[in-house]
């Protein structure tokens, strides 16, 4: 027999024994057979042009027996109806003519394909919108007339009932009475529910193998029995649609996944191309426009930034950084009523990094101009093609913090660390409760007295008022929002006379300023409201002040120079505060006279100290004797940290200084690396080299893959330009960052942190913003001791890293690597003569566009300027850019046009 010949009597057995349900992809066909895809392939093509089989285009691609009497099946009514179909529920999905043409052509496929269509398994990360997907394949099916309009759609997600075959086998296919204890009528399944419909399950990867069998034996052959039943009597017409994050490879049974013949894969959003982003980034923001009833106007670079942020998040992590974005700025503008604004300044660090790794072609460059140069702007009246969520849960302060803490304590976290990870969490409870309601652009008054008394409204805005005279809120609205919320949850508690399980026992700090407040309020509301309020009560007060305590980011540690003698404290302080005139850090000095008694000395420091904020700590650099005692006392009087270190001399008191204005060091971590100092003449900065651990830079991002390996890239390139390569950078996410801070600070000494969380421990932290804007680069070099510190005004390694790899993608004649020193050198020019400081995103966007220039001037195409505008053009600046761009001249023999000049100073 001709190999033809095999294949095509395979796919008529297969039709045989399938009621012509089956289509096969050339790889099932050359297993089954042991020949050679490649020889299949070309025997089903010539199969195919004898007009023998079908061919049902897709990835991958189907083939069938073509059967008339198959063919037969085919309404005439519905066959009228695909071809009559101008608009269906696939056009308002957002890149169904491009990068998911082929998704939509296979969903569509699926759906009208004979007699019952196609089982179907759609694959993606989470977040890319598989049940959309599942959902518009459903809508598609009504609109051809192959599912009846009050046809059914069941979704079942298949995690639910993970491991418990049994229960699973009765959820889906129904169970008699009697079948099982408990069993005491007879219940339809999840099958006989979606009759005539389609059964969505979703994470269809975690059905067990038994799960398995019982649904492919029900595609085979259209029959099945409710549990408790000997006999497959009962059938049904049903469409299965499968979604899974999980490779089908590998978490499917083979039998399984042959009986599911239409894979669709769905790309991540980072994949998809700009125009797309864009789309849906425009219908998120419209979202949040209709829900807070005013018009969203986000900025060009804030648009930029966004798109660019997009890692391993998809929509649903995009959707819920616009609501962030859009309630933030909803706080900044509550008190007008025009539209809320989003700029690029307000824009959290690791959205903000977005702007540069934003990979632009020419195509997302023209793109960019045309579309958003100007910025966006939605109302909310501009049409939305997403669904609206669900209603959200009433507020609940007390069951969110009580399942989070009973979770952490389960898990044997510490609990000074669960209190962190509470405080972060309450605060983000309730940002996203006060900013999802429909009624958000009322006032946080009228929006309390929807749900509250007036009487508890005047109270909660007393209660607000004592607060704000002692700490800083976050959010003063946000705050009495949540206040008055909570007040009622507890008049309805003490009502119902309910006892409170306090969660919060030995988590809170009752020596903390929180705490003192909270006791403060629980007087106020018993005198008031004449009720008694227990101690648990003001815990979750305290928990609430903790999480809308606005962080001053501009605390540093105080260091107190105390030495014996009438000026020589004030000598040593007086030099570096000369030398280090920009330095922030507190500096005082304490003269002590020889005649001065010590107790004397002493209440003198601490009545200067209790008149500045020394939250972070006091470092205490002292010369000998009595001073050097003063420690112990000071931090039992003051309620803060305090270190202590004698022998003190000018350069270290020089050290001690530069040190405390390192962004996010703590007083443990300067203590520690002064205790070795030396002095400046053998190492300009000391680390302590006693350790016999090898150090270590740890980066923080959100999973510890993806951005945070690009950070530990640039840090490693900034170590190894400091010839500092010996020390090792580890990346981590925050998911787990104790515990892993914890197991690498075994093996190594950690000396830095890098990213977008500040864990809190004994090492300098450095935020990913300080590393993009080139200043981290700096405060990192000091930290681990190079001897060659890099000026302000010399280029940092990050700015060149960024450059190179936008160059890398825009460029096609001249080579990155040669032309990145002279545009940095062009841009430095620039810098001096116009007196002007860039930060490394303005300078990575003009060494971008003049890179471009250069490369249009190499293929004669360069840009045209507006005649009209020319006028406006700055003739200062231009007369400096046309001095500088000699460079070009000088170094590359290229010339730029007048019209390119002009673009530059415009954009300068």
């Amino acid at each position: 027999m001709k190999r033809i010949e095999r294949v095509f009597e395979y796919l008529q057995e297969v039709a045989k024994s399938q009621d012509g349900e089956k289509a096969l992809t050339a790889t099932a066909i050359a297993d089954n057979l042991g020949i050679l895809r490649s020889n299949v392939s070309r025997e089903l093509n010539k199969l195919y042009r004898m007009g023998k089989i079908m061919k049902i285009s897709g990835r991958p691609v189907l083939y069938k027996i073509n059967d008339e009497n198959i063919n037969d099946k085919i309404e005439i009514k519905t066959v009228n109806k695909i071809n009559k179909i101008d608009k269906s529920a696939f056009n308002d999905l957002i890149g169904a003519e491009d990068s998911l043409k082929t998704q939509v052509e296979q969903a569509k496929a699926a759906v009208i394909y004979p007699p019952n269509g196609l089982h179907t398994l759609i694959v993606g990360q989470t977040g890319v919108g598989k049940t959309l997907l599942a959902h518009m394949m459903f809508e598609y099916g009504k609109e051809v007339g192959r599912f009846a309009t009050n046809a059914p759609f069941v979704t079942f997600n298949c995690a639910d009932y993970y491991n418990n075959p049994q229960l699973l086998i009765s959820h889906i296919f129904g169970h008699i009475k009697g079948a099982f204890t408990g069993a005491d009528k007879s219940v339809p399944g999840l099958i006989e529910s979606a009759n005539e419909g389609i059964l969505f399950l979703d994470e269809i990867h975690r059905l067990p193998p038994e799960g398995q069998e019982m649904i492919f034996y029900f595609m085979d052959t259209g029959t099945f029995n409710r549990l408790g039943e000997t006999k497959r009597e009962r059938t049904a017409s049903v469409l299965i649609i499968g979604a899974t994050t999980e490779n089908p490879d590998s978490v499917l049974t083979k039998t399984f996944k042959r009986r599911i013949p239409n894979i669709i894969s769905i790309p991540p959003l980072a994949e998809r191309s700009l125009k797309e982003k864009l789309e849906i980034m425009t219908v998120l923001f419209t979202e949040e426009s209709r829900s807070i009833k005013r018009p969203v106007k986000v900025s060009s670079d804030a648009i930029k930034a966004i798109i660019g942020s997009i890692g391993n998040g998809n929509v649903g992590q995009l959707k819920s950084n616009i609501r962030l974005l859009c309630a933030q700025a909803f706080l900044n503008g509550i008190k007008t009523d025009g539209h809320i604004e989003i700029t690029y300044q307000m824009l959290p660090a690791n959205i903000k990094s977005g702007i540069l790794p934003m990979s632009q072609t020419r195509e997302d460059i023209a793109l960019i101009s045309r579309y958003i140069e100007k910025g966006l702007y939605v109302t909310p009246s501009s049409k939305s093609k997403l669904p609206r969520e669900s209603e959200d849960e009433p507020f609940n302060l007390y069951q969110m913090v009580e399942n989070k803490v009973n979770m952490l304590k389960r898990e044997g976290i510490a609990e000074e660390l669960i209190q962190q990870i509470v405080v972060a969490d309450v605060n983000t409870y309730v940002k996203t409760f006060y900013n999802q309601k429909d009624d958000i652009s009322l006032s946080v008054y009228d929006r309390l007295l929807k749900i509250i008394d007036a009487d508890m409204v005047e109270f909660a805005q007393q209660v607000v008022s004592l607060v704000e005279r002692y700490i800083k809120l976050v959010s003063r609205e946000r705050f009495l929002y949540a206040f008055g919320l909570h007040l009622s949850s507890l008049f309805n508690r003490i009502k119902g006379k309910q006892n409170l399980h306090n969660a919060l026992e030995g988590t809170i700090d009752t020596n903390s300023i929180e705490f003192k407040l909270a006791t403060k309020i629980k007087l106020m509301i018993e005198e008031k409201y004449k009720v008694s309020v227990s101690k648990s009560e003001t815990e979750y007060f305290a928990m609430l002040l903790q999480s809308l305590k606005q962080e001053d980011k501009s605390q540093k540690i105080v260091i107190a120079v105390a030495m014996h003698g009438e000026y020589t404290a004030s000598s040593m302080v007086n030099v570096a505060r000369k030398l280090f005139s920009a330095n922030k850090a507190p500096l005082l000095a304490f003269d002590m006279p020889l005649e001065c008694r010590p107790e004397d000395m002493l209440n003198q420091i601490v009545e200067q100290l209790q008149n500045i904020n020394c939250q972070e700590g006091v470092l205490l650099l002292a010369d000998m004797g009595s001073l050097c005692s003063f420690g112990p006392i000071l931090e039992e009087r003051l309620g803060v940290p305090v270190r202590t270190l004698g022998m003190v001399t000018t350069p270290f008191v020089l050290e001690a200084m530069r040190k405390a204005d390192i962004a996010g060091i703590s007083l443990s971590a300067i203590y520690d690396s002064l205790k070795n100092f030396n002095g400046y003449e053998h190492n300009t900065l000391s680390i302590d080299d006693t350790n016999d651990r090898q150090k270590a830079v740890v980066t923080i991002c959100s999973t510890g893959k993806g951005t945070a390996e690009k950070l530990q890239n640039l840090v490693i390139d900034i170590l190894i330009d400091a010839s500092m390569n010996h020390i090792k950078v580890i990346p981590i996410g925050i998911v787990d960052m104790h515990k892993r801070l914890t197991e690498i600070g075994h093996k190594y000494q950690i000396i830095a942190v890098v990213g977008i969380k500040n864990p809190h421990i004994d090492a300098p932290f450095i935020p990913i913003e300080q590393i993009i804007s080139g200043q981290g680069d700096i405060i990192l070099r000091e930290i681990v001791g190079a001897k060659d510190i890099v000026k302000k005004d010399e280029t940092n390694i990050v700015l060149k890293r960024f450059c190179e790899d936008g160059l890398q993608e825009m460029l096609l004649y001249l080579n990155p690597n040669k032309i990145i020193d002279i545009l940095l050198k062009f841009i430095n020019i620039l810098e001096e003569k116009l007196k002007l400081t860039w930060d490394n995103p303005q300078k990575l966007r003009l060494i971008i566009h003049i890179g471009c220039a250069l490369e249009r001037m190499v293929i004669n195409n360069g840009l045209k300027f507006n005649e009209k505008n020319i006028e406006n053009i700055d003739k200062e600046k231009l007369k400096v850019v046309e001095e500088a761009a000699k460079i070009f001249e000088e170094t590359l023999q290229i010339k730029l046009t007048k019209d390119e000049m002009y673009y530059i100073v415009s954009m300068i």
